[in-house]
């Protein structure tokens, strides 16, 4: 199974501010991925429009394949200086990880240097030094390994403490020290290492944040990937070619589908086991095939699903305390990293009923709907019609 670049990002807004001076912005194309973190001078509207226009202009450009070089020129002869203190008004670091080669490149201009670490423990990385424009750049690359993961972050995290001035106490050997301490546990998830980091950090402003602060980490670990097949194909003969894609498939397998699951298990030579534990007021128990991870009810558990993981903003941690299909399926598919759908259009005509509500009316909308939300989580999603 493939490694996975794991990204999570969390920002803090400085105390009274409405909007955050640091940004980023994150670019997933088939072979790479771009992060770009900008921290904007000051804090407030001025530093959230420096900074957002910072970010934008790089990632447009990335996105165009235009090179680092003529990126860097256009970036930092577009940023004024500030008069008095002689710095760019916005600062930032440009993340590259090629997922072909396994490596990465790190562009940081002005901004605290990256922190990698290889198995928990802090790695000096490579550095070297270039000019442009008279202003100076750092660059870092190297392989990346299962288990490495590597921290981007702004000074508003580096310099934490109470009040409105920098705490010089806390520094980057004691983040580095805090992040090892954290790696060098069992780690599933980027998303719980960047989340107690600014959870201390928040802690050592003591609530009330004297600077924006934002952390960004990538965590490179085996990827997870889940299939979900649901509803009965439109040719009686892709039934059995389904059944296998999903069978055979080197990951999560989840079934949404009464009928669906009648297909697995005839393929499988199974018969299905209802689990009336499972049973709620609003959606139907799970069932059991030896060989699928997860089965459901069809449309109606995944207007739920929908439901439920929008309500939890994507988040794994703020979904209900229960054991409702609904739920089981929101993990599933908040913990993958990848998710292809098997869709069958043939049509169940319960469902076309006209007193149903339509957001259940339509098989395939409900899934575009659960596809296009978990694409803004940054899952990579493929749906196959049938």
């Amino acid at each position: 199974m493939k490694s996975f670049a794991d990204i999570s990002h969390i920002s803090l807004n400085k105390a009274g501010e409405e909007l955050c001076g640091d940004q980023v912005r994150i670019l997933k194309m088939d072979d790479k991925t771009r992060v770009v973190l900008s921290d904007g001078l000051g804090s407030g509207v001025k530093a959230n429009i420096l900074a957002t226009l910072t970010s934008e202009i790089i990632i447009t450009m990335l996105r165009e394949e235009i090179p680092f070089e003529d990126v860097l020129e256009t970036v930092i002869g577009t940023l004024p200086i500030c008069k008095i203190r002689q710095i760019a008004y916005s600062t930032f670091s440009i993340l590259e990880i090629d997922h072909v080669a396994s490596r990465f490149q790190v562009i940081n201009f002005d901004n605290p240097f990256p922190l990698y670490f290889k198995k928990g423990k802090i790695t000096k990385l490579p550095e070297k030094n270039t000019l442009v424009l008279n202003k100076k750049i750092q660059i870092s690359e190297g392989p990346l390994e299962e288990g490495d993961f590597l921290a981007m972050v702004s000074d508003g995290v580096l310099y934490a403490g109470p009040g409105q001035l920098y705490n010089f106490n806390w520094n980057r050997d004691n983040l580095e020290g805090f992040l090892s301490e954290i790696l060098q546990k069992r780690v599933s998830i980027a998303r719980n290492v960047v989340s107690k980091v600014m959870t201390h950090t928040d802690e050592l402003y003591e609530g009330y944040p004297g600077d924006d602060a934002t952390m960004v980490g990538v965590y490179f670990r085996p990827r997870r990937s889940a299939m979900v097949f649901t509803g009965p194909p439109l040719k009686k003969e892709d039934d059995e070619k389904c059944a296998r894609m999903l069978l055979e498939f080197d990951g999560r397998r989840i079934v949404c589908g009464g009928t669906t699951g009648e297909i697995v298990a005839r393929f499988s030579n199974q018969e299905i086991e209802t689990d009336n534990s499972t049973l709620y007021k609003d959606v139907p128990p799970v069932g059991y095939l030896e060989g699928v991870h997860l089965l459901t009810e069809g449309v109606l558990t995944l207007v739920k699903t929908a439901d439920v993981i929008e309500a939890a903003e994507g988040e794994i941690s703020n979904l209900p305390w229960n054991r409702s299909a609904a739920v089981l399926l929101s993990i599933e598919l908040l913990a993958a990293d990848d998710i292809t759908f098997l869709v069958g259009q043939q049509i169940n005509s319960f469902y076309q009923n006209p007193i149903l509500p339509m957001s259940v009316s339509i098989r395939k909308n409900l899934v575009e709907r659960l596809a296009g939300y978990l694409r803004k989580l940054n899952k990579d999603v493929e749906i196959l019609y049938f």
